[in-house]
This record gives structure tokens, C-alpha cells and sequence, in this order.
């Protein structure tokens, strides 16, 4: 009579299938995060409250939920993090059309991560719930409250820098995050270990002094959060700092050391629509609807309105020539 494989074995062919499944779908990490509450609760509640959201309100929306997997899935034991590496090469634009041009944050220049993303993700929970009956699952992406950079560190996929970015040793910071949670029992993966050491290049970087200090962020102050979250006017003294950031930042991601030499992403949803990374803010002052909807057509942009994106277009388009910025 055979005897059962032990069952650190049969935990480990478990996990191991989970991860081929993970990576067959095209995520190129992933791992498994223990169901415990935020350890940034307090932290996050104080951030919160203190106004360092700005206008994303929906942050506080069903906080307990985003502090506490277990609330918002009752008898979650585990949580699959996954990571798509999205960095892409860019061309530079003709010289004789660099003026004009305003730069767009990598993420976005492909297809909408969280369609790219939350196909795949439903894929993988259905393949969790055939491979264990009676299991339920959930997906996640940023639109979720979760919290994913957290939950990715104690999965073992990165930790979080003090540009608040999730870094991997390997890939750098040029990831987008999922997250499937189960109420199946997993093994787990390792917490990652910080790697940051003394290094401030993305504090130092930041031209707006939106990294407040490691590990910081006021959102308020940051570029992205400015050219995409932000309803209304952006504030005066934020103008010249936008430089020619049409739409997002990328800035403490390009000086991180850990993107000295980027892993190139394979997934073709994450293709530049524009090789250069950039649009020409004349063109983009010139859109009608119309425009907007075909030209971003499928785009993580289209998080923007057309009257927000040619607001921005105006910022830059008076920084890169050098007039003065008209109010109103």
C-alpha cells in the first residue's frame, strides 16, 4: 500500500500549480499574502483625515473593508497578488515638434490596465473555484478597497519604496497589481525585504515635494494626482513644476535605481499607442469629443475628461514656449 505524499509536499504541488496558472494567464509575479489587517490602518485613517487625499473621496468609502480583507470577504484564508510589468521603449519625438509635445506616465499609454488586468484575474479566480469546490473567490484591481501595494509586499512580489511605489528587485517599479482573494487555505509566501537603504533620489526628484518624507505621500502635491484626480483649476503654484506632463508623472520611477535597466514588458495590451510617450498639446487643444474618444479609445486615460486633459494642455503647452499662463 502507497503511502500519501507528506503534506508539506502536497502544499508546495499546490502552490506551485497556482503560480503556473498565475504566470500561463501572464502575470509576471506573483504570490501568496496571509489575511491579517492593515498595519497602516491608523496611518492611512490619519492621512485621511488630515486631507492628503485631496479630492479622492472614494478612498474613505468602505474603509473598514480596505483596512480588513476578512471584511470584505467574509472567510477569505488567502490572497493571490499578481504584477504585470508594463515598461515599454520609447522614440523621441522629431526634434522640430519637442516643444510642443506633452509627456504621458507610462501606465497609461497602452490599453486600460484594469481591463487588461480584471480579465485575466476572473480567469484565475474561475480556475480556483473548479480546482476547489465551494471556495469563493474575488478579483481585484486599484478600483477595489484593498490595499494592494501592502498586500503584494506580504506576498513577497516587492516592498513598498519611499516614493510609495511597489518596487521588485528584478522588474523595478514599472508594475501593475491584481489581486485575487479566496476563502481557500494557501500556503504562503515570504514578506519582502526593503531595499531602499539610505538612498532619497525620488524625495529629491520630485519637483512638486509631494514625497513629505519617506514613505509619504501627499497626493495633493503630486503631478499625477493633479493632471488626473483633480477637479477644478490646478493651483498656480503647481504650474511651472507640471513642466510638460500632459498626463501622470513618472518622475521618482525614472530616477529610481532600481529601474536603472528595465525588464521590457511582452504584453501586447501595454504596446505605446504613442511610440513617443508624448502628444502634442496643439492637437490635443484642438480636439472635439469626437477626437478624444477615438484617439483614447480603450486608454487608462480616458480617467480624464477632454476638459481636464486640455486644461493640463495649457499648463504645458505655456511652459514648453514660455508664456505666461492665462487665468481662469
Amino acid at each position: 500500500m502507497t503511502s500519501a505524499p507528506p503534506q508539506s509536499l502536497v502544499a508546495q504541488a499546490l502552490v506551485a500549480q497556482v503560480k503556473y496558472r498565475a504566470r500561463s494567464l501572464g502575470f509576471d509575479l506573483v504570490g501568496i499574502a496571509p489575511v491579517e489587517p492593515s498595519r497602516f490602518r491608523d496611518y492611512l485613517r490619519c492621512w485621511l483625515d488630515d486631507g492628503r487625499a485631496g479630492q479622492m473621496r472614494y478612498l474613505s468609502d468602505r474603509f473598514d473593508e480596505r483596512a480588513d480583507p476578512s471584511i470584505y470577504l467574509p472567510g477569505v484564508k488567502s490572497v493571490i497578488c499578481v504584477a504585470m510589468n508594463y515598461f515599454v521603449p520609447l522614440e523621441e519625438p522629431p526634434e522640430d515638434q519637442r516643444q510642443h509635445h506633452g509627456r504621458i506616465a507610462r501606465y497609461a499609454l497602452g490599453d486600460d490596465y484594469h481591463d487588461v488586468l480584471k480579465a485575466r484575474l476572473h480567469e484565475l479566480a474561475d480556475w480556483l473555484r473548479e480546482t476547489f469546490p465551494g471556495e469563493q473567490t474575488r478579483a481585484c484591481v486599484d478600483t477595489a478597497p484593498v490595499m494592494e501595494k501592502e498586500l503584494a509586499a506580504r506576498a513577497g512580489i516587492g516592498w513598498v519604496g519611499k516614493n510609495t511605489c511597489l518596487i521588485n528587485s528584478r522588474i523595478g517599479s514599472w508594475l501593475l497589481l491584481g489581486e485575487v482573494l479566496t476563502t481557500a487555505s494557501l500556503p504562503l509566501d515570504d514578506h519582502a525585504t526593503d531595499h531602499c537603504g539610505t538612498c532619497t533620489r525620488c524625495l529629491d526628484a520630485c519637483p512638486t515635494g509631494a514625497i513629505t518624507g519617506p514613505y509619504q505621500l501627499d497626493a495633493r502635491r503630486c503631478i499625477s494626482y493633479l493632471t488626473i484626480e483633480h477637479r477644478g483649476p490646478i493651483p498656480q503654484e503647481f504650474h511651472g513644476a507640471i513642466g510638460d506632463w500632459l498626463y501622470g508623472c513618472d518622475i521618482c520611477q525614472d530616477v529610481c535605481p532600481h529601474n536603472r535597466r528595465p525588464t521590457v514588458a511582452t504584453e501586447p495590451a501595454f504596446q505605446a499607442r504613442f511610440p513617443t510617450g508624448t502628444l502634442d498639446v496643439r492637437e490635443v487643444l484642438e480636439w472635439s469629443e469626437d477626437d478624444y474618444r477615438r484617439h483614447l479609445r480603450g486608454s487608462a486615460m480616458r480617467r480624464a475628461k477632454l476638459p481636464v486633459l486640455q486644461a493640463t494642455a495649457r499648463i504645458v503647452q505655456a511652459n514648453r514656449v514660455g508664456h505666461a499662463q492665462p487665468s481662469g
